[in-house]
């Protein structure tokens, strides 16, 4: 998203939690476009770091004109191997990094400004073995939506950007509990194959776009366009669906550690399977396995 901005112009800020992810983004977008990106490693889910990004921000910038939202984490686990404080931690990840920063840049945004908050096709249908992702994206949409109500009166334009898989490699940094290695396994390879994963760069494109026109929401990819369909025509029948998905997934293991993608001993890295995915991680700062 960020190189996408950049390639139509824009000044570009951009925040993350690890400070060596936000620095190799930033030489990333130096070397490929020699863009001088503003970058701070800060918890947008605390308000005070989510207001001390904002307001350096403005100290640079002098105001904002489009706030994305795209902060998160990936849990992937059984409901046994999850508990309160997990799902704290997807919800101050997923939801509070966007409430806390939209807030703290309300009184700083430019005549018809734009905020776009990628949610996800997991805030309109349930996804088993993802509770916690679920839960903070639903919460993200009524945010969303709630927010596009009642600020375009004053002239700034809300998105509601509802994907499926996105084909960005982000299976590398996602966290997986229970039996991790089959959970990463179904997980890495949904998030890579073409028809069900949607290439990040055609992702961030149709997103500005949506943007620049106003549009309170879009949806991307045949994942993200069918499954709210379907769950609004049918929902028994995709709560069967659902449930009968839960019961092929892998069981809940005897470990509580979560491991992220890239800490799994796979053979699927490096794979066919895997090759959008490994492709897409490389370009997008995901930090693949070497």
């Amino acid at each position: 998203m960020a190189e996408e901005l950049v390639r139509q112009g824009a000044h570009v800020a951009i925040c993350g939690r690890d400070a060596g992810a936000v620095s190799r983004a930033m030489h990333l977008l130096l070397s490929r476009h020699g863009a001088d990106v503003l970058g701070e490693a800060r918890d947008l889910g605390k308000e005070e770091e989510a207001r001390a990004f904002i307001e350096s921000v403005v100290a640079r910038f002098g105001r904002i004109d489009l706030l994305v939202n795209n902060a998160g984490v990936i849990q992937v686990a059984p409901l046994d191997m999850l508990d309160v404080a997990k799902l704290d931690e997807a919800m101050r990840s997923n939801f509070w990094s966007a409430a806390n920063t939209t807030f703290a840049a309300l009184p700083h945004l430019g005549a018809d400004a734009r905020i776009v908050n990628v949610t996800s096709v997991g805030g309109r249908v349930p996804l088993p073995h993802m509770l916690g992702y679920t839960a903070s994206k639903f919460a993200m949409v009524g945010l969303s939506e709630g927010l596009a109500a009642e600020l375009r009166a004053r002239g700034t334009k809300v998105t509601t950007v509802v994907p499926g898989p996105m084909r960005t490699g982000s299976f590398y940094n996602a966290e997986f509990l229970g039996r991790q290695r089959e959970e990463f396994a179904w997980f890495s390879v949904l998030s890579s194959l073409p028809l069900l994963s949607i290439d990040a760069e055609v992702a961030a494109r149709r997103i500005i776009r949506a943007a620049r026109e106003g549009r309170r929401e879009v949806h991307l990819g045949l994942v993200g366009r069918l499954l709210p369909v379907l769950h609004g025509l049918a929902p028994r029948l995709f709560g069967m669906v659902t449930t009968a998905m839960a019961r092929l997934l892998p069981p809940p293991g005897h470990s509580p550690e979560r491991w992220k993608g890239r800490e799994i001993n796979s053979t699927l890295p490096g794979s066919f399977l895997l090759g959008l995915g490994d492709r897409a991680a490389r370009e997008n700062n995901e930090e693949p396995p070497v």
